[in-house]
């Protein structure tokens, strides 16, 4: 890649949103480094996308381990040269249970992945944006980081985290260039929400698309709809948002 083409660091990059971010970023003209825990996965991922091969590469690491996010970051600093955007999109859910019933290691692999990983990512691009005195990062909440739903004190709690950790960042960093931002969707069409579903069913719930809040809007966002609202977070056109946590919810929340 050209050391003057802009760089679009992408976790979960194989997932259902991940997956869409990548192309959304990759369409405007970013070299896009997509960052996963399963090497292979990320590769077959490439054959998929309608995108230059020389425009993505691929960074297999675990982000909740400290030690393989400071190498994945030594490695895009030393092979691409720079960091524009940074979205930490991987996130997992966990099983749902009551709290008596939610098992300790279920809560805190979704605070490893979920919240240690977003600071540990973070913690090892800003150093890079600080340096070009510019940069963009959105974060993932959720609006089970603003509501207290039932059955999901880790991944609900975890979402709470990552939406103060990016405010906490948006303050210290703004006088650098670097704006911080999160997402917070509501009921995606992905996987995850496949597999909540079927959760809720195993909880004794319906566990039915009709029977759960879609919001005013009546549907479930598509991918490609919260691409969308991460890339307008990254853009010029959000230059003087930081700190923010926009809702892309379809109206979950009034109801």
């Amino acid at each position: 890649m050209s050391r003057t083409m802009k760089v679009c660091i992408v976790t979960g990059a194989s997932g259902g949103i991940g997956s869409r971010l990548v192309e959304k970023f990759g369409a405007h003209d970013y070299h896009v480094a997509m960052v996963g825990i399963n090497g292979e996965e990320l590769r077959k991922k490439i054959q998929q996308f309608n995108l230059p091969a020389d425009s993505l590469s691929c960074y297999e690491a675990d982000i909740s381990d400290e030690e393989q996010v400071k190498a994945v970051a030594a490695r895009i600093r030393d092979e691409l040269g720079r960091a524009d955007v940074l979205v930490n999109a991987a996130g997992i859910a966990g099983r749902y249970a009551p709290t008596v019933d939610y098992s300790f290691a279920n809560f805190r692999r979704i605070y490893e992945v979920n919240v240690f990983g977003t600071f540990l990512m973070m913690q090892n691009i800003l150093p890079l944006m600080i340096e070009q005195g510019c940069g963009a990062i959105v974060n993932f909440g959720s609006v089970s980081g603003m509501r207290g739903y039932a059955y999901e004190i880790g991944y609900g709690s975890s979402k709470w985290a990552v939406i103060g950790m990016t405010q906490n960042a948006a303050n210290e960093y703004g006088r650098y260039g670097i704006r911080i931002n999160s997402v917070s969707p509501g009921w995606v069409n992905t996987g995850m929400m496949k597999d909540t579903l079927e959760n809720y069913r195993q909880l004794g719930m319906s566990g039915s698309e009709s029977s759960i809040c879609l919001g005013a809007l009546g549907y479930p966002a598509q991918p490609e709809d919260i691409a969308d609202a991460v890339y307008f977070l990254c853009s010029d056109e959000a230059r003087h948002i930081t700190g923010t946590n926009l809702v892309v919810d379809g109206g979950m929340l009034l109801g």
